[in-house]
């Protein structure tokens, strides 16, 4: 079992009237980083989930919210608390050749007139990009869009976000969330993409149905996210195991792949698994796919190297770029993704307790 080892003690001051020990959590992730990343490999998955323990700790991710950007170590993976920051950031991304995907960060609204806050947001993004003309799209999440509230309602501020991004030109790419949702995201996904034409889905890879998903999106013609899965799903619903999951996204990625050289997809490979990337451009190559008929995405942030050794390749490359005061679950989940991570956090803490 994996030894949770002191760190000093060293405690950190969250406001003028209290303080959290950071201690434990220092330890647990550093079991993974700071001693030894090879002799804990067998415990990666005991660091993720405890990282998504914490990220239901209010008391955590309120200490981490206040620090995040000030102490600089969040905005590896969030471009910003605001659309302005994310459009500078995205800016920066283009004139280097990538193409960006804004996400505002943010899930489950409990009223309409939250919903619909949330789709003004969508819409001024959208406006926004088109006018600084940026290469790329916006990302929405259905459940900001009132999912939880009715499919009446969430169906028709996504179709009427759709129905602008085509007046201007532009795309949007739907998210999948948790397995709860997906049978109605994809039916909210068809009807729009057949009104709309414009619009792209994330599927993940690790739920069983996923094949038959891909199958049945096919007389549309979508461009489809081809992501891994980051939610926690039981194994009647998903993959369970990491061998297991990298297999399903390969013969997955030769699926799309294939359906591309037939005008089926306009598949998206995501990931920063660099054995997924390879294959992915190695079965193209094999099927003789132009690379402007397929393209890579990446996270802000994540693997900078492999995404510049994706352009460097050729390949379209289109980063995903989330931004928004609703960025800790969101961090914390990347660095469940990547325990590695977690080490300059913790630079950053133990810094700030030492000043």
């Amino acid at each position: 079992m994996c030894e949770f080892r002191s760190v000093k003690e060293k405690q950190v001051r969250i406001d003028g009237a209290e303080s959290a020990t950071y201690s434990l959590t220092a330890a647990a992730l550093l079991c993974g980083v700071g001693f030894g990343a090879n002799r804990w490999f067998g415990h990666d998955m005991l660091i993720r989930n405890f990282i998504f323990w914490l990220s239901s700790k209010r008391g955590v991710t309120n200490a981490i919210a206040r620090r995040g950007m000030k102490y600089g170590f969040a905005r590896r993976f969030v471009a910003g608390e605001t659309l302005a920051e994310a459009l500078t950031a995205s800016d920066e991304l283009c004139r280097a050749g990538r193409h960006v995907s804004l996400n505002h960060l943010g899930e489950n609204v409990t009223t309409e007139a939250a919903a619909r806050e949330v789709c003004a947001s969508y819409l001024e993004m959208t406006e926004q990009m088109h006018a600084k003309n940026l290469a790329g799209n916006i990302s929405i999440k259905l459940t900001q869009l009132g999912l939880d509230l009715g499919k009446e309602l969430c169906g028709a501020l996504t179709l009427s976000i759709a129905k602008r991004a085509a007046e201007l030109g532009r795309t949007i790419e739907m998210d999948m969330e948790g397995s709860v949702y997906t049978d109605a995201t994809l039916d909210i996904f068809e009807s729009t993409q057949r009104e709309t034409g414009n619009c792209g889905l994330a599927i993940q890879a690790y739920l069983h149905r996923t094949e038959k998903d891909i199958q049945r999106l096919a007389p549309l013609r979508p461009k489809i996210r081809l992501v891994k899965g980051a939610y926690r799903e039981p194994a009647n619903i998903a993959v369970q195991g990491k061998p297991a999951v990298d297999a399903n996204y390969r013969k997955l990625t030769t699926l799309l792949l294939e359906g591309a050289t037939r005008g089926l997809y306009f598949p998206a490979i995501a990931s920063h698994d660099p054995f997924m990337v390879t294959h992915a451009q190695s079965e193209a190559a094999r099927l003789g796919l132009p690379k402007d008929k397929y393209e890579l995405q990446m996270i802000y942030g994540i693997r900078r190297d492999l995404q510049q050794q994706a352009r460097d390749a050729g390949n379209i490359l289109q980063v995903y770029v989330p931004f928004g005061t609703d960025w800790c679950p969101y961090f914390m989940r990347r660095l469940s993704e990547r325990p590695a991570n977690c080490w300059f956090v913790l630079r950053s803490l133990v810094a700030e307790s030492s000043s």
